[in-house]
Parts: C-alpha cells; sequence; structure tokens
C-alpha cells in the first residue's frame, strides 16, 4: 500500500499576489528537508503539500517530524492513496484506517471530490466509506457532530487520498520571507524562545553570543551552540557569532559605579549588535527581553539600551510571563539545555543593587569613564563564527 504526507498551509493562501513566492520558499526548504531522508517527489496542489516516497528506503517517520517542524506548514497527515474507484477507495479504507480508528469510539467520514468528474458526489462518498469502515469496526459510532477522529476521503485529479486525523504543524510563514534579523542568543530560556517565535513569522536568523572567559567556560559555548541547533530544526542553518566581553566588563567594574554595571554592559552589547548586524546584512536585533522579568528590562532600563539602537529591536516575549515562555521551551526542546548550570557573560560581576529606574544622561555620564567606541572596536575584533549546519 502506497502512502504519503499530506501537508497543509495556513497563512500563505492569503497572500494574494505574493503567494507564489511564499510557496516557492516552502517548497525549496522541504525538498531541502526531505533530502536528508531518502528520496521524495515533492508537489503541490490546491493548498496541499504532497510528500511521496519513491523508493522502500525513503524515511517517512523522519521525513513527518522534520515536515512538521517547518514554518508554513499548519497541518501534516499520513493518508493512504488509492484508485480512482470506488472499489480501491473502500478497499484501501478498510485496510489502512483501523489502526487510526483503535480505541475511539465515535467517527465521521468527509469526502471532497476535486475532481468533478468523478461519478459520486462527496456525500456519497462519505457514506459509502463510512459503511465499509463499519463493516470491520462495528462498534465504532457515526457522529457528524463532535466526533473524536474525522476520517477524509479526498478525491483529486491524479488519485484518491485516504487519511485519518492530521498533526498540528508549525504554523507562520516560511523563513527567510521577511528578512534578516540578528538573535542575540545567551545560554538561558528566553533567547531561545525568541528566536523560535520571529523565525515563525519568517524572519531567517543570525545569532550574537557573547562570551567572559575564563570566567565563563568552554561548556557554556557548547551550550549555547547546541541551543542554536535545536532551534536550527525550525528555522533553519544558524550563524553563531560568539565576542568576548572579558575587557569591557573588567574595565566596568574597576571605573564605573557598580549599580550602572548591567546597563553600561548592555548599551555595549547594543552598540557590539549594531556593527554584527551591519556587518552580516540583518535587518533587526532580536532580543529575549521580557517586561519587568530582571532589573534590566524595565521600561525605563530598555530605553536606556533602546538609546544606541541602530536597528529595530524585536522583543517578542516582552509581554509575556515565565511561565508561559518555560512551555515553548518545552514545545521546542530548548528546556533542558537552557537550564544547565553553565554561566553566561551577564551572570559575570553582577551589581548587588542594580538600578530599574536609570536616567539616560547618568548612565552616559558612566560610559564616559571609558574609551566606549575604542572598547567595542575591540571586542568587534575578537568574534569568532560558528555555523551550525540545521540537523532535522
Amino acid at each position: 500500500m502506497r502512502e504519503i504526507l499530506l501537508c497543509k498551509y495556513g497563512e500563505i493562501v492569503l497572500k494574494g499576489g505574493n503567494r507564489k513566492y511564499f510557496e516557492d520558499v516552502l517548497l525549496k526548504e522541504l525538498r531541502y528537508r526531505a533530502s536528508f531522508f531518502g528520496n521524495f517527489e515533492i508537489t503541490r496542489a490546491q493548498s496541499t503539500i504532497y510528500i511521496e516516497p519513491k523508493d522502500a528506503e525513503a524515511d517517512l517517520e523522519g521525513m513527518f517530524g522534520a515536515a512538521r517542524r517547518l514554518f508554513g506548514i499548519v497541518a501534516v497527515g499520513r493518508a493512504a492513496v488509492a484508485e480512482k474507484n470506488m472499489d480501491s477507495i473502500l478497499a484501501t479504507a478498510k485496510a489502512y484506517l483501523p489502526p487510526f480508528l483503535a480505541g475511539k469510539h465515535s467517527f465521521k467520514v468527509e469526502g471532497k471530490r476535486s475532481d468533478k468528474s468523478f461519478p459520486l458526489s462527496s456525500p456519497e462518498i462519505s457514506a459509502q466509506t463510512g459503511g465499509a469502515i463499519l463493516s470491520v469496526m462495528p462498534r465504532l459510532k457515526v457522529d457528524v457532530h463532535n466526533p473524536e477522529i474525522t476520517v477524509r476521503v479526498e478525491v483529486r485529479e491524479s488519485a484518491a487520498y485516504i487519511h485519518a486525523g492530521q498533526f498540528k504543524g508549525a504554523g507562520g510563514l516560511p523563513v527567510g520571507t521577511n528578512g534578516k534579523g540578528l538573535l542575540l542568543l545567551s545560554g538561558g530560556i528566553d533567547s531561545p524562545v525568541a528566536g523560535y517565535m520571529m523565525a515563525k513569522r519568517g524572519v531567517k536568523l543570525e545569532a550574537l553570543y557573547f562570551e567572559s572567559m575564563p570566567y565563563t567556560s568552554e561548556q557554556a559555548r557548547e551550550k549555547v551552540l547546541t541551543l542554536a541547533a535545536l532551534v536550527a530544526r525550525y528555522a533553519g542553518s544558524i550563524q553563531v557569532n560568539v565576542i568576548s566581553l572579558t575587557h569591557i566588563q573588567e574595565l566596568i567594574a574597576k571605573h564605573c559605579n557598580e549599580e550602572y554595571f548591567t546597563l553600561l554592559l548592555r548599551r555595549y552589547m547594543m552598540q557590539i549588535a549594531n556593527m554584527v548586524a551591519e556587518k552580516r546584512g540583518c535587518e533587526a536585533i532580536i532580543t529575549g527581553e521580557s517586561l519587568g522579568q530582571v532589573a534590566s528590562q524595565t521600561i525605563k532600563a530598555l530605553n536606556v539600551t533602546n538609546a544606541l539602537a541602530k536597528y529595530p529591536v524585536f522583543r517578542p516575549l516582552i509581554g509575556m510571563d515565565k511561565e508561559e515562555i518555560v512551555e515553548i521551551s518545552r514545545h521546542i526542546d530548548t528546556y533542558d539545555t537552557s537550564i544547565l548550570p553553565f554561566e553566561d557573560c551577564c551572570t559575570v560581576f553582577t551589581p548587588r543593587h542594580p538600578k530599574t529606574r536609570p536616567v539616560l544622561e547618568k548612565v552616559e555620564e558612566e560610559e564616559r569613564k571609558l574609551p566606549f567606541d575604542e572598547l567595542c572596536r575591540e571586542a568587534f575584533e575578537s568574534l569568532e563564527a560558528f555555523y551550525i549546519k540545521a540537523k532535522f
């Protein structure tokens, strides 16, 4: 029995004259992912993408998972392929559907006749298929209003497709259709989620990680690269740019008022992020900040950082609480890595009483104690790049 995957896409259908562009980007990425799992033929028709294995070695299960993590796809289901006649459709339904219906109490069948030359109407297809299912699973009940599972029979131009139940896809828009953003990636819970959420809106991700060796460890860097790899399963391959802030942090700790330390450090980060964004062709900066979560994320503190931003700063988590963020991190499998106990640069030289309502002029006065531009250029020269290839 031939089995294929059916992928449905959502808001792409609303793109009007630009729709083909979004579809082409989606198909290109889907074909790239398919290359990891064997030989597949991928076609599209009527807002549905068909993924068909071309030989026995093709890994349909692996492809199923990769398709579910692809932004732009809202649902993925397995389907059996039947010839376009009712004998074949009914025989295939009786052979293919029982494992999907096992343990269920009620079902309904939705027939769809896209090929109008097919001799039966959609209601007739539904009725006959429902009868065939009941003949092999007589304990099931038909419930057209609130079924536990819906069986779908789609009669299209080339064949008929029978499937029961769909799994939710990643949704959103294909990565790369909304430009490129620089994600400030730390080893915490928040920033990987922020990257995931912006990639879901079609943003291609580049990442910037600040480290402070020897105060931070090699394990801390590896942790961040692992997080980037986990996000890349959704967002595609990511270049992670690593920059050392050790010298800057030591000078701030030595020469500046302690309560301004975090604010000053974040301004250095923003200026260096501007430089990396320019070098790498990014059009926005992405952070994992959530309003009021820590002292440096109050409105006044964020304004102090924003004053240096040369690009739009996207903060997709800004109105979310920690529980909501953790829920998403568990969903994308970054949580367990994020909580590994390796410090990042933001936990080094942490002030005992940080400013929560800073005045910009006071921060700039502290900043002038050090050669700001020179130190930013020096840090930028320490850049190391790591290309994280997506593994699906």
